[in-house]
This record gives C-alpha cells, structure tokens and sequence, in this order.
C-alpha cells in the first residue's frame, strides 16, 4: 500500500471527529453517531483506492451508508479491504466522558478478517508481552506472564476490563490475583490500544466484547508489535450458521493476531473525540476546531502523532 495513505485516512477520522464531538454531553447518542458516519463516509471519495467495507455500520439493509460491502474511494488505485467505526463510544459521547475515537483500520484485500457482528472473547497487551499470552489459560497465569515479561509484581499490573455482568468471575479472579483494575463502561479498542502505551497505565486488557471492534483492534496491535487474540463467541443458531459460512466450524477456535490481520502491511488511524489516556479529544474556539490523532503502519512499525487545526468555516 501506499505511504501516502495515512495521511488521506486521517483527514477522514478528523472529520469524523470534528462532526461527533459538538454532541459531547449532549445525551444523544444516535445523533453523534450519525454525524460522524455521515463525515466519515463523505471524506472517504476523496481518497484514490478502491475501498470495500468488511466491518462498518452493519449489513447493507441495516446501515445507510459505511455498511459491509459498501464500495469506498474513487475506484483508482489499490485494492484494500476497510474497517470502520466512526464512533468508537456512542454512549461515551452522550455521557461526556472519555476514550471516544474515530476509528479507521485498513489492509490489503482479502487480508481482514469479515468478524460478525456478535460477541468476541479477547485478550491484548503491548509489545513486551507479545507471545506470552493464552486466551485459554487460566487469569493468573497470563497475570503472571505479563508480569514477568514486563518486570513487574502482578500488583503492579493493571488490567482493563469492560465492566458487565458477564466478567463477573474475571473480575473476581484478577482482585484474587492481586492485580489492580480499571474498570470500562464502553471503548474496549482504546483499552486495547492502551496496552502498548506504559503512559497509559495499562498493562493487560481481557473480556468479551464486540467482534468488528477485535479486528480493529488486532489491527492497531500489530502495528504497535503487540499481541492479540480471540475467540467468536456463538450465541444463536444463526451465528452458527454464519461462523459455518466463513469456514469456522470449530467454534472454540483460536483467532490469533495473522488469523485476524493477514499479511505484514496494515494501517490503524484514530482521532480523539473525547479526552482519553492517548488522545486528546476534540476542541473548538471560534471557528477553529483542534484534534489529536495517531497513524500506524505494521509494515514500518511507524507511529505518529499529529495535532490538527481545522477552519471549520471552509469545512463542509
């Protein structure tokens, strides 16, 4: 893919972040959402490739526009497979709190792996801890590893968990462990992201949680040098019937981080909608509007951090 890229999918979750960030605090999530999506999606045909969603907003008949399949440039140049998520924190945006992205991931056709829209059991951490990790071993196990990987007391660690009903016994098992805990309302890709940042303070992130969000996710860990893995979580007979059609038969299969992100090239572009550990969110004065964004590359490990400044007056 070409270089030039990043800097054509960052003027997209910038504009995405400009338009969600006027309804922080406002209590209305929907709003936001469809603003950032309609931002997201406008600046997207601007930009020379030939675009496919693989993970956005939903199925053709359930999403206006960014839906699974939708075609995305101006149908010039490389082939890639896209996954989106205008607003990574819908509720997080209507609350006023913080963690609230503009999310885009990109890879070579063919190389995303197309997750369902249902539930993903998941583990991430950074780079220091890359390879020392099992989904399937026990809490305190993978505590330890990481721990000793990252030359620390297991009560030093602080592992980030969505806070639900469902990671009840995890919960249980890391306050055993003795490690600390912080607690998610919503943003599980932002605590995945986190990880690989020791200014973050986050050491592990573990739980279930949407499966587009794990690929987006694996994406920007495999930037970073980090790890990841997953495992579908099939509920309903129909997501049996879909985990069948993508060949997953296996339904306790291990998706490790080239199962979900193929290849050695990928791209993960994010802006701060809202204050977080790693972004800024968005800010406005007058007819200025500032964000904060990050752009990684897997194939160069390169990371940026770029501050923009938007005349929000020559912006549609």
């Amino acid at each position: 893919m070409d270089r030039s890229l990043s800097m054509e999918l960052v003027r997209v979750t910038e504009a995405a972040a400009l338009a969600a960030g006027r309804w922080l605090g406002r209590g209305k999530k929907e709003e936001a959402d469809a603003a950032a999506t309609q931002a997201m999606r406008e600046m997207f045909n601007s930009i020379q490739m030939k675009g496919k969603v693989v993970i956005g907003e939903g199925e053709m008949d359930e999403a206006p526009m960014l839906y699974i399949g939708e075609q995305l440039g101006t149908c010039e140049g490389v082939e890639v497979d896209i996954a989106v998520d205008p607003l990574e924190g819908t509720n997080i945006v209507a609350a006023g709190s913080s963690n609230a992205l503009a999310i885009i991931a990109v890879a070579e056709r063919g190389h995303l792996l197309h997750a369902p829209d249902m539930y993903m059991e998941k583990i991430a951490v950074g780079p220091e801890a890359a390879g020392k990790i099992d989904i399937n071993a026990p809490v305190f196990e993978n505590l330890k590893a990481v721990a000793k990987a990252k030359n620390k007391n297991i009560e030093d660690l602080v592992v980030a968990i969505l806070d639900r009903e469902r990671h009840e016994k995890m919960i249980h098992e890391i306050r055993q462990s003795g490690a600390r805990i912080k607690l998610m309302q919503d943003g599980d890709v932002a605590a995945a992201i986190n990880t690989a940042f020791d200014n973050t303070g986050v050491d592990i992130m573990l739980g279930s949680g949407g499966a587009p969000e794990g690929v987006i996710a694996a994406a920007a860990l495999k930037s970073l040098g980090g790890d990841f893995q997953g495992k579908l979580i099939q509920q309903t007979e129909e997501e049996k019937i879909r985990l069948n059609k993508m060949g997953i038969s296996d339904f306790n299969k291990v998706l490790l981080m080239d199962d979900i992100v193929k290849g050695d090239d990928a791209y993960f572009v994010a802006t701060g909608v809202t204050d977080g550990e790693l972004l800024r969110g968005v800010q406005y004065k007058g007819n200025i509007g500032t964000t904060h964004s990050v752009v990684m590359r897997a194939k160069t490990g390169t990371i940026r951090f770029i501050e923009g400044q938007h005349s929000l007056n020559q912006k549609r």
